[in-house]
């Protein structure tokens, strides 16, 4: 997020007042359960929620089984992963003919991310984002920015970013 910066003018020989820097209030993210996990993703990268068919997304053969397949959007052809399994969280998803998909963007790539359900958008402070849990899996720990504890629940709060270097999806 861009800091503003805020510059006033001194009269001639008085000591300069150096820039300010002002802070955003707030921070957007979509919240989001895998399984019975809470998390977090940043709202900018996030270009939309939708419930598409299962049939819709096509397997490709000998992938990784975090790698549910393709999906042809909007005339798009982009890749759909389950984020509990690509994340090694455990997943118990109820028997459905829909997957709950958050289709994430960073820069010119779109990823398909299957999740449980979609609980809303969530506005924080920066300074309610702490840093991962000490008792967090270590194969977690990379896509993780941080967390937020909200009414006695752990949200992770995910690095989209980091989501896409998972080695699970290279050389997609």
């Amino acid at each position: 997020m861009n800091n503003l910066s805020l510059v006033q003018t001194q009269p001639p020989g008085s000591k300069a007042l150096a820039s300010q820097s002002l802070t955003p209030l707030t921070h957007s993210y979509l919240r989001f359960n895998l399984g019975s996990q809470p998390a977090l993703l940043p709202t900018r990268q996030v270009q939309e929620v939708i419930a598409t068919p299962v049939a819709r997304i096509t397997p490709m053969p000998n992938m990784p089984p975090a790698l549910l397949g393709l999906l042809n959007r909007r005339s798009r052809v982009l890749w759909v992963v389950d984020l509990a399994l690509l994340l090694g969280l455990p997943t118990a998803y109820p028997t459905s003919q829909q997957y709950n998909l958050v289709l994430m963007q960073i820069g010119p790539v779109t990823l398909g991310l299957r999740v449980s359900h979609v609980e809303g958008i969530l506005s924080l402070a920066p300074q309610h984002l702490q840093p991962a849990p000490a008792h967090a899996p270590p194969g977690l720990v990379p896509f993780l920015r941080g967390c937020v504890l909200q009414n006695g629940d752990v949200l992770l709060s995910l690095d989209g970013e980091a989501l896409l270097r998972a080695p699970e999806l290279q050389p997609l």
